[in-house]
């Protein structure tokens, strides 16, 4: 008990936990033993190395160090079709780093008394922590989408004793049967953010969620529900979640024939846009509703970096440029009649204009109709 009350101890304290992480959330964390919800076979991916296996029973020691280090840990691969002794494969299911986990809990500020909705159960570690944070029976609920995956989460939650109403389900419909919440806590990347959950809430309600529009990096979202039934909020940070299942975007990258294929150059390096400040990123994703995707690679011809741009809605409309050093000209290749590098770089250049706002100068408007970003104001929504 001595040992795990250390390695508790040494999770709590390592340099990249956020500052500002409330004494309650620490003391939950300390409470909920972060072990008692992962699999004796997962996968981790420290950063900087390539991803590899914890066995409980093999390597023991190993182990314990990655469940009590600051790392997420992989409990499934392709929806479960893929052993996660396999390695390889689409991530979808995991026990989030404790420093994610701490920092969303901050941001939702769950006390006792309050009713809590939970998106994506996982391995049940934040359900059972929101449950020890707001007390009592029943007034967690944590929706799943996987029923295996949700299975073993109540085998962790009763061997826990932590008391959440566990439901399998569509967690973008909500769970009516356990309104008003005061709390809605989304472990899930989505890029449209479902307004039955600002429907379940009451008036003052908190929803801390992953916002993925899948152009860069992940955001951070906290929205406050008015009494009109409006909920806005901003950006306050970085936020890097699996996309949730029904939102995941990934057309096949088609061409329907040589008329819509065009190759052009471009003197933007790709690598401006691929590694873009947040606040572009969310500028560009707000402005043309496209996503991105970029690899530095090795071929025959040397190092090359290539950036890809597609519409998530259509096939046919996608762009990939190509980055070669010592060039003072890049490739370009367009399929379909959206010219999507040229919208790229309209919006960037808007950003730019703008002043290279940040991050956290942007918000976002959630109504029963729709969805806007908006910066510094909710009045000054992107075009």
């Amino acid at each position: 008990m001595n040992d795990l009350a250390a390695r508790i101890d040494h999770m709590l304290s390592l340099s990249d936990l956020p500052e500002n992480t409330p004494d309650e959330i620490r003391s939950a964390i300390r409470a909920v033993p972060r072990h008692q919800f992962i699999p004796v076979v997962a996968l981790v991916t420290p950063p900087g190395t390539a991803p590899r296996l914890i066995d409980r029973d093999a390597d023991p020691r190993a182990w314990w160090d990655a469940v009590y280090s600051n790392t997420p840990v992989i409990t499934q691969l392709n929806d479960g079709a893929t052993p996660v002794r396999d390695l390889i494969g689409r991530y979808t299911s995991s026990a989030s780093a404790p420093s994610t986990v701490a920092d969303m809990l901050t941001l939702l500020r769950p006390a006792p008394g309050h009713r809590v909705l939970e998106i994506g159960t996982g391995t049940g570690w934040t359900s059972a922590l929101l449950c020890h944070l707001v007390g009592g029976r029943g007034q967690v609920t944590s929706i799943e989408i996987d029923q295996t995956v949700a299975e073993q989460a109540a085998k962790n939650l009763a061997g826990a004793g932590a008391p959440v109403t566990l439901v399998v389900g569509d967690g973008a419909l909500g769970w009516p049967p356990g309104e008003p919440y005061d709390r809605v806590h989304v472990t899930c990347g989505v890029r449209t953010v479902p307004y039955a959950w600002v429907e379940q809430c009451r008036p003052g309600a908190v929803i801390a969620l992953p916002y993925c529009p899948d152009f860069g990096g992940g955001h951070s979202l906290k929205l406050v529900v008015r009494p009109d039934g409006v909920a806005i909020g901003r950006f306050p940070g970085n936020a890097s979640y699996m996309m949730s299942r029904p939102q995941r975007p990934r057309p096949t990258l088609e061409a329907r024939g040589p008329h819509e294929q065009r190759s052009a150059t471009t003197r933007v390096d790709p690598r401006t846009i691929a590694y873009a400040p947040p606040g572009a990123d969310l500028a560009i994703s707000a402005l043309t509703g496209l996503v991105s995707n970029f690899s530095a690679e090795t071929d025959e011809d040397g190092d090359c970096f290539r950036l890809w741009i597609s519409d998530p809605t259509d096939s046919y409309s996608w762009a990939g440029v190509l980055w070669r050093p010592n060039r003072k000209d890049y490739e370009v290749y367009q399929v379909g009649d959206r010219p999507v590098w040229d919208e790229v770089l309209d919006a960037y250049s808007r950003w730019v204009g703008w002043g290279q706002p940040g991050r956290d100068r942007f918000g976002m408007t959630l109504t029963p109709h729709h969805q806007h970003i908006w910066l510094d104001s909710p009045d000054h929504p992107l075009p």
